[in-house]
C-alpha cells in the first residue's frame, strides 16, 4: 500500500511524535509498503494516512478526508490530545477523531478519555524500544545517578526531580542527570539557575538518541514526573533497560508500568518524590522489587509486538 504518515513535528525534530513517525515508517516499509512522512497532506494519492496528533494534524486530516473519502484514515492520539484537547472539547480534535476509521493509543488507559461511542475504533500499540546498553555489573561509581529524560516543557514538570533532590540529606550520593532540550528561553534560564543553586542537578541539554539511551543504561534509577503523557518513549526505554522507575501516578505511566507498580508518587508531590529517591538509593530490596517489576513489563515493548 501507499501510506502517508502526517506528523506536526518537522524533519530533524527530536520530539516524540517525530520519533514515532519515523519508527512506524521503518516498520511499515519492512512490511512491504511505500511510506512517506510529511507535516501535512499535499493531496498526493495514497491508500492510507496515519495522522499523529488529532488537533495539530486537523487540517491534514480534513483535507485527506475530503480529497480521498474512500481511503483509510488512522489517527494516533498523543498526550496533548487525550489530556488537554479532548478534555477541553477542542472542536478540531473532536472532528479528527470522528473522521478516523481507527484510533491508535500508546497505552490502554487512554481509552478512558474518549467518548463511549468511539471506543470500538481504538487499538493500543505499545511503542517498541531497541535494546538499551546497560552498565556492566559491579562497576563502581561515585554518584547514584538518577536520569530524567524529557524536553523541558511545563506538562513534563521537568524540575520536580531537581526540587526533590534539594531536600536529600548530605549523606546521599544522588545526582540528577537531565537530558532534554529547553524549548523556550525561560526554561533555559531556569535550568541554568537550578544548576547554580543545586549541586545535585546536572542539565545535559538535548542529546542524540544514542547518548540518551546510554544515559539510561548507566543510570541507577529513572524519574518520570510528567503531569500527563500519552505513552512516553523514555519510560518504555527505561523499562527495557531494567532501570528502577519512579513515576508520577498518571494514566500514561500506569498504562505502561501496571496498576500495582510500587514506585509511584502523586504528580507535583516533591516531598513524596524525595522519600522515594532516598529509598531507592538506600534500600536494596526496594531497588530489586522495582527492577523485577519493570522487567516483567519489558516484553510489551518488543518490535515484533509493535509490528504485529
Amino acid at each position: 500500500m501507499r501510506i502517508t504518515i502526517a506528523t506536526p513535528a518537522p524533519s530533524g525534530s527530536l520530539v516524540g511524535n517525530r520519533v514515532t513517525a519515523l519508527r512506524w515508517s521503518r516498520i511499515l516499509r519492512g512490511l512491504g509498503h511505500r511510506v512517506r512522512v510529511t507535516t501535512g497532506y499535499d493531496g498526493r494519492p495514497c491508500d492510507v494516512m496515519i495522522a499523529l496528533h488529532a488537533r495539530k494534524s486537523a487540517a491534514a486530516i480534513a483535507r485527506f478526508r475530503k480529497l480521498r473519502p474512500g481511503s483509510g484514515l488512522i489517527v494516533a492520539l498523543v498526550g496533548t490530545d487525550l489530556y488537554v484537547d479532548l478534555k477541553r472539547r477542542d472542536p478540531r480534535a473532536l472532528r479528527s477523531i470522528d473522521a478516523a476509521d481507527r484510533l491508535v493509543t500508546l497505552q490502554p488507559l487512554a481509552v478512558r478519555q474518549l467518548p463511549e461511542r468511539l471506543r470500538a475504533k481504538v487499538r493500543t500499540i505499545f511503542q517498541s524500544v531497541a535494546p538499551v546498553p546497560v552498565r556492566p555489573a559491579g562497576r563502581a561509581k561515585e554518584s547514584f545517578v538518577v536520569a530524567v529524560v524529557g524536553h523541558l516543557r511545563t506538562v513534563k514538570d521537568p524540575f520536580r526531580a531537581a526540587l526533590a533532590a534539594r531536600a536529600l540529606p548530605a549523606s546521599s550520593r544522588i545526582a540528577i542527570a537531565h537530558a532534554g532540550a529547553a524549548l523556550t528561553p525561560a526554561m533555559t534560564r531556569r535550568a541554568r539557575a537550578e544548576m547554580k543553586r543545586n549541586p545535585r542537578y546536572h542539565w545535559l541539554g538535548a542529546l542524540p538518541p544514542s547518548r540518551a539511551l546510554a544515559l539510561l543504561g548507566f543510570a541507577d534509577a529513572f524519574v518520570l514526573s510528567s503531569r500527563s503523557e500519552g505513552g512516553a518513549n523514555a519510560l518504555a526505554e527505561a523499562i527495557v533497560a531494567g532501570v528502577p522507575v519512579l513515576a508520577s501516578r498518571i494514566d500514561g505511566s500506569i498504562g505502561l508500568l501496571g496498576r500495582g507498580y510500587p514506585g509511584y508518587f502523586t504528580p507535583g508531590d516533591t516531598a513524596a518524590l524525595t522519600r522515594l529517591l532516598l529509598r531507592v538509593e538506600t534500600d536494596g530490596a526496594f531497588r530489586l522489587k522495582l527492577r523485577r517489576a519493570v522487567s516483567a513489563r519489558a516484553k510489551l515493548f518488543a518490535e515484533s509486538r509493535e509490528r504485529n
